[in-house]
């Protein structure tokens, strides 16, 4: 039995009602991206406004622009985000909040371990995609212990939080800050450490001396529609932090986390949920790249 078919039912609870048995699907192959307008995606959010389609940014080193694209990976349109310049942009989520949609993008990239403050992009999702986006507010964090790179945000909006999964730290670690506009720069709360992902084995440095130590590093995460599941990932798979009954991150902290196991993919850095939480998808920061599709299948009659 594959991984894909073994995680166990509580992460099935991301939009029911499902039958109960239910089960993720192989990993599809939904199609290949080649355009230039997004040669490296670093972050990527379903889109509330656009039924279908997925909000993806580039990482650093290219223009400050929020990209539609469908689940295939085809360029649909792109926005400037005038205010907010991609200085290191790394992920993004989507969020409905009081009332109206917006989408966060994570400018928290350090690969060098210098930045002392950090930034969240809180912007109105575009509507009319002829006009720029319009930056609602920038959120200001520092970690509480000195610099750390974090490649991996989620919102959990019905608790006013930003869910954030350091990179480089084994084992990794889960912050969070408050969700909202404010003059004060935050110190990022400390919630806990991510159990039992599976770090490099000999074999993976055998193969690539180079690459092989990254492999198990995080590099996304998104959180269900209905809040119960954190998606994280890293370059080779698809790991589950699920709540507790009381909404509680603790008691998956202290179990080693389930997971799905991703095929290979150049350089795996992208996740979002689907709207309805039915299926995952993943892209890739390397052109030309596959993007791949995990979905619940109902159990067979």
């Amino acid at each position: 039995m594959t991984f894909a078919r073994a995680v166990p039912l509580a992460l099935l609870l991301l939009a029911p009602p499902l039958a109960a048995g239910a089960r993720w699907s192989e990993p599809e192959a939904m199609g290949v991206v080649t355009e230039a307008e997004i040669d490296e995606i670093s972050g990527l959010a379903a889109s509330r406004r656009h039924p279908g389609l997925y909000w993806a940014h580039n990482d650093s080193g290219n223009t400050a622009e929020l990209h539609l694209v469908d689940a295939r990976g085809r360029h649909q349109a792109s926005v400037a985000t005038p205010g907010a310049p991609n200085l290191d942009w790394e992920d993004m989520a989507s969020f409905r909040l009081d009332g109206r949609d917006y989408l966060m993008v994570a400018d928290t990239g350090d690969n060098g371990g210098i930045r002392r403050s950090l930034l969240l992009h809180v912007f109105e999702e575009p509507a009319d995609l002829s006009r720029p986006a319009t930056l609602a507010w920038t959120q200001r964090f520092r970690w509480p212990d000195g610099p750390r790179d974090c490649e991996a945000v989620a919102v959990d909006a019905a608790r006013r939080e930003v869910l954030l999964v350091s990179k480089k730290r084994v084992p990794a670690e889960l912050f969070r800050v408050r969700l909202g506009p404010g003059e004060d720069e935050q110190v990022a709360e400390l919630v806990g450490t991510l159990p039992g992902i599976e770090q490099p084995d000999a074999g993976d440095l055998e193969r690539s001396p180079v690459y092989g130590r990254y492999r198990a590093q995080v590099t996304g995460a998104d959180l269900s529609p209905n809040g119960r599941v954190l998606a994280v990932l890293n370059y080779r798979s698809i790991h589950f932090l699920v709540r507790g009954a009381d909404g509680d991150w603790q008691p998956g902290l202290a179990t080693k986390l389930p997971h799905l196991t991703l095929p290979w993919l150049p350089q795996a850095e992208a996740i979002a949920f689907s709207t309805d939480g039915r299926s995952l998808l993943v892209a890739s920061e390397q052109l030309p790249s596959p993007v791949i599709r995990f979905r619940i299948e109902p159990r067979a009659k």
